[in-house]
């Protein structure tokens, strides 16, 4: 059973239902002349997006644009399979991941290595998208929905290179993607999201305030919904994550597991929270993805310049 809401005037909230599980994963659905898709949700997610769009009367001719936030299969994995359904629609992405919707066998074969028997019981796989469907957004490019309506693109990499949000001008709600976190509405925590192989902690901040100076009047999160007081939740997400950076970079120093440090310092964080969205919050956003992002970034860089240098204000 699919689940929409409005969040705002002319925004629609989709419920993709990842795995079954409700409020995990969202998309949005932008309303106006030429409707705009933000997300689509997991390959296996398609089937419950197209009902619920099909529920909200859009039809195959009527949906203009599909704009995914980056390219990872919970977000961008449904792109081709939509664009077959709404032959219409132009397929709008950061232009680090484009290459990847027109091929995506070199993504899927690293997602097979990260999520591994997951992949194709809960994810699926991407569909080739043909080139001429995708538009390659820039930052700062608008996206026209109605008249006196656009989504705004920001650039805003950390949690990955090919990562844009996107600021709708009518309701001031700012789609981010994963550049927050993850905060799912039944756990109540929010988490950074910190995967390998792209995460940068000082883009990542950067990213951040660039939201903050926005004033968006809402934060739309993958995971999941819209959140409350955007500007109070941007400075929680800047401190958790600084948060997290430094146990890693510590743990990194000390030659200690950098997951089982996290898992130390941050399991407590967790200890109300009923163990079935425990569940769901760990499968999507799992200390180990985190602690090999946090990982990779600090043996780029800890050697270099410092790590603990990097970050600060």
């Amino acid at each position: 059973m699919t689940s929409t809401r409005e969040i705002a005037p002319g925004v629609i909230e989709i419920d993709t239902l990842l795995g079954g599980w409700d409020r995990v994963t969202a998309g949005y659905l932008l309303t106006g002349e030429a409707p705009v898709l933000i997300e689509t949700g997991s390959q296996s997610s398609v089937p419950t997006l197209l009902e619920a769009l099909a529920g909200l009367g859009v039809d195959a001719g009527e949906l203009a644009g599909v704009a995914v936030t980056h390219i990872h299969l919970d977000h961008a994995g449904g792109v081709g399979d939509v664009a077959r359904a709404f032959p219409s629609a132009t397929v709008y992405v950061h232009e680090k991941g484009a290459r990847h919707l027109v091929d995506p066998a070199r993504l899927v074969d690293s997602a097979a290595k990260v999520y591994g028997p997951l992949l194709d019981s809960l994810y699926g796989r991407l569909d080739p998208t043909p080139a001429e469907r995708i538009h390659v957004l820039a930052d700062g490019e608008e996206l026209r929905v109605g008249p006196g309506r656009v989504l705004t693109t920001v650039d805003s990499p950390g949690h990955a290179k090919h990562h844009l949000a996107l600021h709708d001008s009518v309701s001031g709600v700012l789609f981010a993607g994963d550049a927050v976190g993850v905060r799912l509405p039944d756990a109540g925590v929010l988490r950074p999201s910190t995967p390998p192989p792209d995460f940068d902690l000082d883009q990542a901040l950067h990213s951040l305030h660039r939201f903050a100076d926005r004033r968006p009047a809402g934060l739309a999160l993958a995971h999941y919904g819209l959140v409350p007081d955007p500007q109070a939740i941007l400075h929680e997400a800047e401190e958790t994550l600084r948060r997290w950076a430094a146990v890693a970079e510590q743990a990194w120093r000390d030659n200690r597991d950098i997951a089982a440090a996290l898992e130390d310092a941050f399991a407590r964080d967790l200890g109300a929270v009923d163990p079935s969205q425990r569940e769901k919050l760990e499968t999507l956003n799992g200390v180990h993805s985190n602690a090999a992002g946090f990982r990779r970034w600090l043996d780029t860089w800890g050697s270099s310049d410092g790590a603990g240098s990097r970050g600060q204000p």
